[in-house]
């Protein structure tokens, strides 16, 4: 059940009203015991806040910090200050000598080893309350609160929303990726072996042309057609098979048409049995026709 605002006003003042007759109890007996360890009227007055107080200090200072270090000290100032009050009320429940007005020194107990603890520790708390009480004050005015995180308006739909999202729109699989093959790149031409076979000459070099300088006025012109790429094959696309010397292919050219008649030596031929370019089949195929020619020619 709910409390209204006057049920929990009228909580807290009885719980404040319990609390200050439970200190007026206790009040009294640490009075008598600051008394009996060497106190003036004065310090005797003013002791049992020393310890009670700061017992009032550590309880709110463990409702405040929320950092578990901290809190876990404060409990334990908490705990240490309750047990000696709880001590010093006890002793002077069981020693009547300290009920009386008059007396300005009493033992704390006939033992002597207890009485020497007995007046260390009531003597060490009002010390122990500077050190504790100004190590927690400090811890509760450095404290920094974590900011509350503010509520997300219609948390269901915005729910719902990233769930849809995620979801994909289309219910086939994406297709698999092709994978080009690679390219073989037809070998290059090389005629310098078949200049002492060909009857014919080798075409001269043309002259190169001069090309004339653009002025800085001029605009180049936009052309609609695609450039064709330009620079290095890359690797996927170059042939995996060693590049051959055009002896070698001379050789197996002959190897491979070997048993041919001439009218089978074609360049197609050629070309599909050796696997090289079209320019070199046609090369090799005038190359093999005029050894065979010659060879006919010596033969008798």
């Amino acid at each position: 059940m709910n409390l209204n605002r006057k049920g929990k006003t009228a909580l807290i003042l009885a719980l404040v009203a319990v609390v200050g007759m439970a200190f007026r109890v206790s009040w009294n007996a640490l009075r008598d015991i600051a008394g009996a360890v060497g106190a003036d009227n004065t310090a005797a007055t003013l002791y049992p806040f020393v310890v009670d107080g700061l017992m009032a200090l550590a309880l709110i200072a463990t409702l405040v910090l929320t950092n578990d270090k901290d809190r876990t000290f404060a409990l334990r100032v908490l705990g240490t200050y309750t047990l000696a009050s709880l001590v010093l009320n006890y002793v002077h429940g069981l020693v009547p000598e300290l009920h009386g007005q008059t007396l300005d020194w009493a033992r704390l107990s006939d033992w002597d080893p207890a009485n020497y603890a007995l007046v260390l520790l009531a003597t060490s708390l009002p010390v122990g309350s500077i050190y504790f009480g100004s190590d927690l004050v400090a811890k509760v005015l450095h404290h920094r609160p974590a900011p509350i995180p503010a509520p997300v308006a219609n948390a269901e739909e915005s729910t719902e929303s990233v769930s849809n999202r995620s979801t994909a729109d289309l219910t086939e699989s994406t297709p698999a990726p092709i994978t080009a093959a690679p390219l073989r790149m037809p070998d290059p031409i090389t005629v310098g072996f078949l200049k002492s076979a060909l009857p014919f000459k080798p075409v001269p070099a043309i002259a190169s042309t001069p090309v004339k300088t653009i002025p800085k006025h001029a605009v180049a012109a936009t052309s609609t057609r695609p450039r064709r790429a330009t620079g290095t094959v890359p690797a996927v696309a170059r042939s995996a098979r060693p590049k051959r010397t055009p002896a070698q292919l001379l050789d197996e050219a002959r190897t491979v048409t070997a048993g041919w008649p001439d009218a089978r030596v074609t360049a197609e031929g050629i070309r599909r049995e050796v696997h090289t370019s079209p320019a070199n089949a046609r090369m090799l195929r005038d190359t093999l026709l005029a050894e065979r020619a010659r060879t006919a020619g010596v033969t008798p």
